[in-house]
């Protein structure tokens, strides 16, 4: 599909759209860089073929096709180096969680003679580092493409992601960043706070709670231990997280009065419509429908 495919950065997503595209024998080169040291030694084990490269310098004219899967707040560092030695030729895209941002950065940072089309593969998981990539982790996984008036370069980006496995749906930035502040960023959020409402009940009382972790504490665990730098971008490049904490928290002070003069009607309704939404999950085949996330 490409003579010469560069992913910048190779932490869990990078390294998996590394091993997809080698699998799919999408490029007859891959390049590589990352400044983690231990990270380098992980992508080394991944594929002999695999070319590392130190710096993005003159050696990245020869890429057909950039692949940048850097936290977001990277980007602005590497934007200069790309305008000074990518040709004009080349495709870039970037698997970022928030694009409205990006495509202010893209607008007023890179050259106009470079073609940038933003990803968003929905995927991936708590855990960080290329160790953990996975040929399959796009597979059946939603890929959202921002909608671009370059119609042959926006093809070219939407067939690598079929390819290595991801059903496809165009949005432009702030459709995307509305919806994702709800269905992903917001239910992060809340994660977060879970544990430290935890560790702060933990600390005032002096129990060991965490020892009595039921399923509803140990699923918000894993959500909460995410990669921290990332989910910083992202918290702070979608200005939606605020209005979907405010609904939250408007929703959040309802329940408590509901409970507070145990309004038996309200709190079942509630509770039942909450169901639906795990029907329709399941019938999206969006997850299992074993209990318990189909653990063993």
């Amino acid at each position: 599909m490409f003579k010469k495919i560069l992913i910048i950065g190779c932490g869990l997503i990078g390294s998996s759209v590394l091993r997809a595209s080698i699998n799919k024998k999408l490029s007859k080169k891959i390049f590589v860089f990352e400044r983690n040291k231990k990270y380098r030694n992980q992508i080394k084990k991944i594929n002999k073929n695999i070319i590392l490269i130190n710096k993005l310098d003159k050696i990245i004219q020869e890429m057909n096709f950039v692949i940048i899967a850097t936290p977001m707040s990277e980007y602005k560092k590497i934007i200069p180096k790309l305008n000074i030695f990518l040709k004009h030729d080349t495709l870039i895209t970037d698997v970022g969680s928030t694009r409205s941002n990006v495509a202010k950065l893209i607008k007023m940072k890179l050259s106009k003679k470079l073609n940038w089309i933003m990803s968003h593969p929905i995927s991936g998981s708590e855990v960080s580092g290329p160790k953990h990539g996975n040929k399959n982790l796009f597979k059946n996984k939603w890929c959202i493409i921002i909608k671009d008036k370059n119609k042959n370069k926006l093809k070219k980006v939407i067939n690598f992601w079929k390819k290595i496995g991801s059903k496809v749906i165009l949005m432009n930035p702030k459709e995307h960043d509305e919806v994702f502040s709800v269905t992903s960023h917001l239910p992060h959020l809340i994660a977060y706070n879970l544990i430290k409402t935890a560790q702060d009940f933990q600390k005032k009382d002096k129990k060991n709670i965490i020892q009595f972790s039921a399923g509803g504490l140990r699923d918000f665990s894993r959500i909460a231990a995410s990669n921290e730098i990332m989910w910083r971008d992202i918290f702070f490049n979608n200005d939606n997280i605020i209005k979907a904490i405010n609904l939250f928290t408007k929703n959040l002070n309802s329940f408590k009065k509901i409970i507070k003069n145990k309004n038996n009607k309200k709190l079942l309704s509630r509770l039942s419509n909450s169901k639906k939404v795990r029907t329709q999950i399941l019938q999206l085949k969006h997850d299992v429908a074993k209990p318990d996330f189909g653990r063993e």
